[in-house]
């Protein structure tokens, strides 16, 4: 099938086609309008895909911690537990539950003090609603046992106080005022059983479990703080939580994992956002060039132009011509740009270890990032996005230079032929 001459013209505009005085310096703008959208296309998801790399990345180790959903009562103490549980079992998305207990306390040893979070856990139901269990760096979570004090550290946090498994540290906690007979600050000696790391500084660094028993004489609670569930769809977590307000019975706080590090995730979510504007200020750059090089193109082909339209070719016609040509480089460059981009995004972990190995350097250090590659998540919809964005930029750029294609006048641009 034959092409309309105005897409043969077009694309032998854009191939470079019959060279002319003036055509090299042209084509060579085009070709830097090219390179230009084909590089702002990459960079954007090269970046992209290492910020999602590193979502993804920090929101499985927060989840290692955290529950999808924690249900707890506004009394500091939920007595029909069981029952809050039962009723959230029925949910079909509801996977597992598991009780729990939080307080604050301080933890000594050594003439080390630090502020901790206290978390009281059944170990054989915890594993089932978090992956602290596969995050342990030394010990066992089922050593945590009724009566003993055992007591599992993060990583971090047993650094700060100088302990291992089998040391002795000292928990503090101040009485509670308003309970009789609970006003006298509570001393207790715990013996380390375990540490856990799950990358994630935050945790490992202020997070403390120990049985729920223990920790129901402790803090002298009737009943666990609240229970925490597993979902089978991490992501539909709000939608869930919404729906189990409306269906447990009693006065209950839902929150799940999303509005727990809610700031963080806004934080990430403003900076995506915000790069992803500032980078695709290379591609409207490159966009410029292009203008300038369909408008020099125009200026080379005033006498072709006078040509066609001496043999009938309408003003319409001019104008496809040369947006054609425009579209042809934008497409050219937004697909070389996705080509790159993503064989960048895929590679980085062992690409980022080749640099390191070939200058010496370390990028990530995982004694701080906790992190020895760099992480990279490549999504399709971003890819999607990004090359419609940019051909859409393309498209625009040739507007104008079409139009004032349209403009020539036969007459004027022969005679200056």
């Amino acid at each position: 099938m034959k092409l309309p001459f105005e897409w043969q013209i077009g694309l032998r505009y854009a191939r470079g086609g019959r060279r002319s005085a003036g055509d090299g310096f042209v084509s060579f703008i085009a070709g830097a309008a090219m390179a230009g959208i084909a590089l702002g296309v990459a960079a954007l998801i090269v970046v992209l895909s290492v910020m999602n790399g590193f979502r993804t990345e920090v929101r499985d180790r927060m989840l290692s911690v955290l529950a999808h959903v924690e249900i707890f009562s506004p009394s500091g103490a939920l007595p029909d537990w069981r029952l809050t549980a039962h009723e959230s079992l029925r949910n079909p998305a509801v996977r597992a539950v598991a009780p729990y207990v939080d307080a604050q306390a301080l933890l000594t040893n050594a003439g080390s003090v630090t502020g901790v979070a206290l978390r009281g856990i059944d170990p054989v139901l915890e594993p089932r609603v978090s992956a602290i269990a596969r995050k342990l760096k030394t010990g066992r979570l089922d050593a945590l046992v009724p009566g003993e004090m055992g007591i599992v550290l993060g990583a971090a946090l047993a650094d700060t106080l100088h302990v291992k498994i089998g040391d002795r540290i000292t928990f503090f906690a101040p009485g509670n005022s308003a309970r009789i007979g609970d006003a006298l600050p509570r001393f207790r000696q715990f013996n380390v059983v375990g540490t856990f790391e799950s990358g994630h500084y935050q945790y490992d660094s202020a997070l403390a479990y120990i049985h729920i028993s223990d920790a129901r004489k402790l803090f002298n609670v009737p009943a666990p703080t609240g229970i925490r569930l597993r979902l089978d769809d991490l992501q539909r977590a709000p939608d869930i939580a919404l729906a189990l307000s409306r269906t447990l019975s009693g006065d209950l706080y839902i929150r799940d994992w999303t509005r727990q590090n809610r700031t963080w995730f806004e934080a990430e979510r403003l900076q995506k956002r915000m790069l992803s504007l500032i980078l695709m200020l290379i591609v409207a750059v490159a966009a410029f060039n292009l203008v300038s090089s369909l408008v020099m193109t125009v200026t080379q082909k005033q006498g072709d132009i006078a040509i066609l339209r001496t043999l009938g070719a309408p003003p319409g016609s001019i104008t496809k011509i040369f947006a054609i040509q425009g579209m042809t480089i934008g497409l050219a460059g937004t697909l070389a740009g996705v080509a790159l981009g993503c064989s960048i995004a895929v590679s980085i972990p062992w690409v980022l270890s080749a640099i390191e190995q070939l200058l010496g350097i370390r990028f990530l250090t995982p004694s701080v990032y906790f992190l020895s590659s760099l992480p990279s998540k490549l999504a399709a919809i971003d890819v999607i996005e990004i090359a419609a964005a940019a051909f859409l930029m393309s498209c625009v750029a040739t507007l104008y230079p079409s139009w004032r294609a349209a403009r020539v006048r036969p007459a004027e641009a022969l005679r200056d032929e």
